[in-house]
């Protein structure tokens, strides 16, 4: 994988909307912290604009994406926020400077879409918190891991002992994000590939019988079976009809996997929920589940 360099004192850092529009005040916030890290800000030309609930058309946000992916001063790009948008404008890409001159491109939920196509291009990308959410007070952990990562630390995320936890060891390319996304990949030149590698999930909004049938959708396409290993992060704000589903989101996800050996940790410190630490996608990470709780940490 190629690994971007890390950042120093005085870089410059991109903020762009791929996906849903995003506030002034929200962004001068999170300028303003980026700026305490040491680093310079610059937004894309069209952050602010709003085409139903896009930020923008969806030409000027591949602007505004191309911009970043082509302006050799800029070290790393951070998504401002999720929500839908990202995946309309992936195809009309031109990725050819960011893989000469490689940079951080960092975000989660809908931004999945952009980290998994990063990884099929063999670039080494950063599954962390977003500008719209850094002025919450309790985002300050998830955005300190994100400053660490960029700054050369690698992070280690512990979790407590679970139920469903499967215990055991692993070693692979940690990849992964929104599940919903996950799915929405298949198919496309953006598939990701698991074989071999560590997958972390999270979601958030869905419907029980959803994520039930997301997990089938992933095991029928052959994407659990040759896995290393699995981490299971925040399922957030998870739905119900009326009638029952009858297991939660991590009861789900447990049944569908239970046949296989290889180690599975519940309750991850990622996704939607606080904190939602960042990690490095396509790194190889080391998975440890054992009685009292498990660890992924990543070799430098």
């Amino acid at each position: 994988m190629i690994r971007p360099p890390i950042l120093v004192a005085g870089d410059l850092v991109a903020i762009v909307a791929t996906a849903r529009s995003v506030d002034r005040p929200s962004m001068e916030a999170a300028a303003t912290t980026i700026r305490s890290w040491g680093f310079e800000v610059a937004f894309g030309n069209h952050l602010f604009d709003t085409c139903d609930q896009f930020a923008g058309k969806d030409q000027l946000r591949l602007e505004d994406l191309q911009w970043a992916f082509d302006n050799p001063k800029i070290k790393a790009i951070l998504c401002a926020r999720g929500g839908y948008g990202t995946s309309r404008i992936l195809d009309q890409i031109n990725f050819e400077k960011l893989l000469q001159t490689p940079k951080w491109v960092c975000g989660f939920s809908d931004v999945t879409a952009l980290l998994c196509h990063l990884h099929k291009l063999n670039l080494e990308s950063i599954h962390s918190t977003m500008p719209l959410l850094f002025k919450r007070p309790e985002h300050e952990g998830s955005c300190q891991s994100l400053k660490n990562l960029l700054l050369g630390e690698s992070p280690v995320l512990k979790t407590k002992a679970h139920v469903h936890n499967q215990e055991g060891q692993a070693m692979g390319q940690v990849v992964g994000g929104n599940l919903s996304i996950l799915i929405h990949l298949l198919g496309t030149s953006s598939e990701l590939d698991t074989d071999d590698k560590i997958l972390f999930l999270e979601d958030i909004d869905e419907y029980l019988y959803h994520i039930d049938r997301m997990i089938l959708q992933l095991l029928r396409a052959g994407k659990l079976d040759k896995l290393t290993g699995l981490i299971v992060g925040h399922m957030t704000d998870m739905n119900d009809n009326e009638i029952s589903f009858g297991k939660s989101a991590y009861e789900i996800i447990r049944s569908h996997v239970r046949m296989f050996n290889y180690p599975v940790g519940f309750a991850f410190p990622l996704g939607h929920d606080q904190p939602n630490i960042a990690l490095p996608v396509g790194r190889v990470g080391q998975l440890s589940v054992k009685s009292d709780g498990a660890e992924l940490s990543f070799k430098i």
